[in-house]
């Protein structure tokens, strides 16, 4: 009995030993940034590397907000990051609802044929998107960003995925009491779908905010460009500037950390429950 008990004691200190030492390794790319971003240019790539810097220097990160106008690139990427967000949320939810609750001719067949433009490459695409976006007009605009990115075939599955895990019983009570489809799903099954909801927030938000081959194919004007357009400018043909373009990260890194803290826990949710149920 007292070498089962050790037996198992020793599986289980192996295992988190192993947990600790792959969740250090993945932590290793972020400390490396937050270090480097507080070094002087001479220190990054001295042999032996040297990890941490032998003087903390904070004014990078004032040295690099001034070398170009990042609170109108944070104004321009928290804003049309939030807005596609909310964009998805709203069109994504409509159409999961009517995928999974709703009964009409050839709906399973539109929801395999939606299903499929996943496996469009997004290289594809870009081309045509970029046409239409300027034959409207709307190149170097907000309508650019946030127009293309209001639907998402990934987020309607996602959440059709969850919606039908809601028993069918809660919305015919609500048709009963007279309640019509569009106020059973803003009432019933939106608030018991925060789990997915905030899953499929997370994931838009990051996807967004992040980006960097659109916004460079759509954006001329300085003022238009983003956050990771701005980070560029650190990187030139002869000279990249590694002290101010990692202090720019690390900035860059804070909104989607900020989001995902207070998401966490019905993002743990979603990825658990809507997976993969049919």
């Amino acid at each position: 009995m007292n070498q089962l008990k050790i037996l198992k004691l020793s599986k289980s200190i192996i295992k988190h030993i192993v947990i600790y030492a792959l969740a250090f390794v993945t932590l290793v790319p972020f400390i490396w940034m937050i270090l480097t971003s507080l070094k002087d240019m001479s220190e990054i790539f001295v042999y032996p590397p040297q990890f941490f810097p032998s003087e903390f220097k904070f004014e990078n990160y004032k040295l690099a907000f001034e070398a170009a106008p990042f609170g109108r690139y944070y104004f321009n990427s928290l804003f049309v990051a939030f807005t596609v967000t909310l964009g998805q949320l709203i069109t994504c939810s409509m159409a999961a609802f009517a995928f999974a609750r709703m009964q009409f001719p050839g709906r399973n067949i539109l929801f395999y044929l939606f299903l499929g433009t996943m496996m469009i490459p997004y290289n594809v695409t870009m081309i045509p998107s970029f046409l239409v976006l300027y034959w409207l007009g709307w190149i170097d605009t907000y309508y650019a960003l946030i127009v293309p990115g209001l639907a998402s075939a990934f987020g309607t599955f996602l959440l059709r995925q969850f919606f039908i895990t809601i028993p069918k019983e809660l919305e015919e009570a609500a048709f009963i009491d007279g309640a019509t489809k569009l106020q059973v799903l803003w009432k019933i099954i939106v608030p018991l779908a925060k789990p997915a909801l905030a899953t499929l927030a997370i994931f838009t938000f990051m996807g967004v905010f992040n980006d960097f081959i659109w916004a460079l194919i759509v954006l001329n004007s300085e003022d238009m460009q983003t956050v990771q357009l701005g980070l560029a400018i650190f990187r030139d043909r002869y000279l990249t500037q590694w002290d101010l373009l990692m202090a720019g990260s690390v900035t860059a890194v804070l909104p989607i950390l900020i989001v995902f803290f207070f998401a966490q826990k019905y993002f743990i949710q979603g990825i658990t429950l809507s997976g993969l149920k049919e």
